[in-house]
C-alpha cells in the first residue's frame, strides 16, 4: 500500500513528533529533520513553487488526458477500461481539487488568481469530456458486454456505472447541437455559482445618519457610510440585530438576477438531459433517491417538531419580554440570540468557563487517543519543506495505522488570518487510488478552521463549539483516510452528499460524551480535569430550543427543494421565501429582505440541503446502536470502518447504512432518531436540580 510498513510494523519516521506538542504554543515543538531546507511547491508539487506553475500543472494534466482518451477509445472492453477512466479522472482532479482549495485559502492574490483560472480551464475540459461521444462509446461497449460485466467485482461495476451516469447527466445521448448547449449551460452554471458565492459574502453599505448614533460603533465606518458584513446574531442589543438583519439582507438586484439565472439554467440543463427538475437530477444515486422522499422526510419531521418549536418560541418570547417589555414580538433576528441567552441562563454555560480545558494541543491528543482505541490509528506531526505550505502556521499530520502503516496526510490550516474565509471546511487535495504499478496513491486533505492564535500567556483555547467543529471536520478527514478504494473516483468523501456528512456528524456525538471528553479535557494551567457536571450541562444546554433550531434547518431544506423543483417558479424567489418561512418556520418574513441571496449552500448543496438532517439521523442511529454503550469499542470501530468508511462512494449509501445498523431504516426511523435527540436527559436534570 504505497509507503505503508509491512504487517505488524509501525512506520514511525524520525521526522515525526507527537501531535499535541505540534499545536502546543508553549513548546512550539516542530518535527525534527532536515527536510525544511529543501525547496518544493505547494503540497510538495514542484511546479507550484510560484503562481505560474498552475499553468504548467494544468497543461500537463490536459496533455495526459488527451493521451488517456485515445487509450480508452482503443482499449477492448474490460477492467482496464475503468482503470483508464479513473486515471483520466485522477489526473484532472489532482489539479482541479488542489486549485479549488488554493483559490479560496491562499494568502497571495497571484496564487488565488492562477488557481481560479486553472479551475475554470479544467472544469471546461471536464464538461467537454462528459459530452465526448467516442469516449462514451468505449464505456458503453463495456457496460453492454454482459460476460465481461459479470466478471467484474462490485466496486469496478459501480465505478463504471457512475462514469456512465456522468455522461448521461451531461446529455451524451443528445444530438450534437443539444450537447453543445449542455456544455455551454454547464460552463455558465459554473460561472454563476462563483459569482453568486462571492455575492453572498459581500457587505452592504448604508448612510451612517440613517442609524441612531449610539449603535453605529457596532459597524465598520467608511466615510459617511457604515459597512454591515453580517447579522450580528450574538449582539445583546435588539436594535443592532434588527438593523444588521434589515441592512445585510436588503435585496441586491444583481445578486437576485444571478440567482434567478442560476436556478433557471440548472432547470434547463436538467430538462435538456431528460429529468423533470434539477432536484430529480441532483438526487439520483443519493440515500433519498428522489425529491418525493425528501418532501415526505421534511414534512414528517416538521409535523413532529411543530409543538416543541412553538414551546421554544414561547420561551424566547417570555425572555424577550423580560428584557425588552416595549417590543416583545419575536422576530427572525431574535431566534439565535435568545436561544443562546436561554441556554446560558438555565445551564450557566459561559464559554469562558470551558475554554481553559480545551487547549488545541489537548483536543488533538484527545482525537489521537480516540482514533487509536477505536481504529488503531495515530496522528503524528511531520516536518514540511520550504514552499510546501501557504502559511507558516499550517501543520502537516501523518496518519499511521498500527499494522498498515502510513495511510495519508492531513494539512491543518487552523488559524485565523486576514482574507481567510471564516468557514470550517474539509478539502480533498488528492484522492487515494491503486496505481498501475501496484502502489497505493496516498490521500491528501486539508482541514480549514478559524481558531484564535495562542498568546504569550496561553495556548490556543477552543470554545465548546470550536472543539465540536474540530471533531466534525476530523470525521471527514478520517473518511478520506480510510475510504481506501481502488478508484480515485469514489475515494473517501467522494460519495453522495446525504451520506458524506454521516462520519463528520457522528464525531460530534463522540465530542459530547463525557467518557471521551474526560480523556483529554484538562485545565491548561492546573491540569485539573473538566468536571462531569459541566459536560452534562453543556450537552443538555444544546437541547434547549433545539426543536426551533431544527425547524429552521427544515425551512432552509424545504426552500432549497422548491427553488430546484418545477419551473418556471410560480412566484419570485422572495415571495417563495416569505410563503415558505411563514408556513414551515413560523417567524414572520421581514419586508424588503431577501435572505435567499445570502444562502451560499445553494451553490454546493443545490437540491441537497436536506442532507445535513438526513445524515444527522443516520449518525444518531449509529451512535445509539453501536457506540453509546462504549465509545471506545474496538470491534465496533472496526465494523464502522469495514461497513461505512472503507467503501468511500464505491457502494450504494443505503447498503452501507444497512450493513452498519443490520436493518434498513425507514423515513419514520430517520425522523424518530432526530426527534429523540431533543429529549432531555432525566438523570442530568435531577442532578443539576
Amino acid at each position: 500500500r504505497g509507503r505503508a510498513a509491512g504487517p505488524g510494523r509501525r512506520a514511525v519516521s524520525t521526522s515525526w513528533c507527537p501531535v499535541g506538542a505540534a499545536f502546543d504554543a508553549k513548546q512550539q515543538q516542530q518535527p525534527r529533520g532536515s527536510a525544511a531546507g529543501r525547496q518544493t511547491g505547494l503540497f510538495g508539487v514542484p511546479e507550484l513553487s510560484c503562481p505560474e506553475g498552475f499553468q504548467q500543472a494544468q497543461d500537463k494534466a490536459l496533455q495526459e488526458s488527451e493521451q488517456l482518451v485515445q487509450k480508452a477509445c482503443s482499449t477492448p472492453p474490460g477492467p482496464e477500461t475503468v482503470m483508464i477512466f479513473d486515471q483520466l479522472s485522477d489526473g484532472l482532479c489532482r489539479v482541479a481539487d488542489l486549485a479549488d482549495f488554493v483559490r479560496i485559502a491562499h494568502p497571495d492574490f497571484a496564487f488565488r488568481e492562477a488557481a481560479e483560472e486553472a479551475c475554470r480551464n479544467i472544469g471546461t475540459m471536464v464538461e467537454k469530456l462528459n459530452t465526448d461521444v467516442e469516449l462514451c462509446q468505449s464505456l458503453r461497449r463495456l457496460l453492454a458486454d454482459e460476460i465481461v460485466m459479470s466478471s467484474l467485482d462490485p466496486e469496478t461495476r459501480r465505478v463504471a456505472e457512475l462514469f456512465m451516469f456522468d455522461f448521461e447527466i451531461s446529455g451524451i445521448h443528445l444530438d450534437e447541437e443539444k450537447r453543445k448547449k449542455a456544455v455551454n449551460l454547464n460552463i455558465r452554471i459554473l460561472d454563476l455559482c462563483n459569482e453568486f458565492l462571492t455575492g453572498t459574502h459581500l457587505p452592504n453599505k448604508i448612510d451612517k445618519h440613517v442609524l441612531p448614533e449610539h449603535i453605529r460603533y457596532n459597524f465598520t465606518a467608511e466615510g459617511n457610510y457604515l459597512q454591515v458584513a453580517g447579522l450580528h446574531a450574538d449582539c445583546p442589543d435588539d436594535l443592532v440585530r434588527e438593523a444588521a438583519y434589515k441592512i445585510f439582507l436588503y435585496p441586491n438586484a444583481e445578486q437576485l438576477s444571478r440567482l434567478e439565472e442560476l436556478l433557471a439554467s440548472r432547470n434547463s440543463l436538467a430538462q435538456l438531459v431528460g429529468y423533470d427538475t434539477f432536484a430529480h437530477r441532483a438526487l439520483q444515486g443519493t440515500m433519498a433517491k428522489n425529491p418525493e422522499t425528501v418532501r415526505q422526510f421534511l414534512e414528517k419531521l416538521s409535523d413532529q417538531l411543530s409543538k416543541r418549536t412553538q414551546e421554544d418560541f414561547e420561551m424566547m418570547t417570555k425572555m424577550k419580554m423580560k428584557l425588552n417589555p416595549q417590543n416583545s414580538k419575536l422576530m427572525p433576528w431574535d431566534h439565535p440570540y435568545y436561544s443562546g441567552a436561554l441556554r446560558a441562563e438555565r445551564y450557566n454555560i459561559d464559554p469562558g468557563l470551558y475554554c481553559p480545558f480545551f487547549s488545541l494541543g489537548a483536543c488533538m491528543e484527545g482525537l489521537n487517543s480516540l482514533f487509536s482505541q477505536l481504529l488503531g490509528i495515530s496522528l503524528y506531526a511531520e516536518q514540511t519543506q520550504r514552499g510546501e505550505v501557504w502559511s507558516e502556521d499550517v501543520r502537516k499530520l501523518a496518519v499511521v495505522h498500527e499494522t498498515e502503516g502510513l495511510l495519508g496526510y492531513i494539512y491543518c490550516d487552523f488559524f485565523q488570518r486576514p482574507d481567510k474565509p471564516h468557514q470550517d471546511c474539509h478539502f480533498t487535495v488528492r484522492g487515494g487510488r491503486l496505481r498501475e504499478n501496484g502502489e497505493y496513491q496516498l490521500p491528501v486533505v486539508v482541514l480549514m478552521l478559524s481558531l484564535p492564535h495562542s498568546t504569550r500567556s496561553a495556548p490556543t483555547l477552543l470554545s465548546p463549539g470550536m472543539m465540536e467543529n474540530l471533531f466534525h471536520e476530523m470525521g471527514h478527514a478520517m473518511h478520506s483516510m480510510l475510504g481506501r478504494t481502488r478508484y480515485q473516483h469514489v475515494t473517501g468523501t467522494r460519495c453522495p452528499t446525504d451520506f458524506a456528512e454521516v462520519p463528520s456528524i457522528l464525531m460530534e456525538y463522540f465530542a459530547n460524551d463525557y467518557r471521551v471528553v474526560n480523556q483529554f479535557a484538562r485545565h491548561y494551567k492546573t491540569g485539573q480535569p473538566l468536571p462531569k457536571n459541566m459536560v452534562s450541562r453543556l450537552c443538555e444546554s444544546k437541547k434547549m430550543c433545539a426543536a426551533a433550531d431544527m425547524q429552521l434547518q427544515v425551512f432552509y431544506a424545504a426552500l432549497d427543494q422548491i427553488y430546484h423543483g418545477k419551473h418556471p417558479l410560480k412566484k419570485s424567489t422572495t415571495e417563495i421565501l416569505k410563503e415558505t418561512q411563514e408556513k414551515v418556520y413560523g417567524l414572520p418574513y421581514v419586508p424588503n429582505t431577501a435572505w435567499q441571496l445570502r444562502f451560499s449552500h445553494l451553490v454546493g448543496y443545490g437540491a441537497k440541503y436536506y442532507s445535513y438532517l438526513m445524515s444527522r439521523a443516520v449518525a444518531s442511529m449509529v451512535w445509539k446502536q453501536c457506540f453509546a454503550q462504549d465509545p471506545f469499542d474496538r470491534a465496533m470501530g472496526e465494523r464502522y470502518r469495514r461497513e461505512m468508511l472503507a467503501h468511500g462512494g464505491g457502494k450504494e449509501p443505503i447498503l452501507m447504512v444497512q450493513g452498519m445498523l443490520q436493518k434498513s431504516p425507514s423515513i419514520e426511523d430517520f425522523v424518530d432518531a432526530l426527534v429523540s435527540d431533543l429529549d432531555q436527559d432525566f438523570e442530568t436534570f435531577i442532578t443539576d436540580s
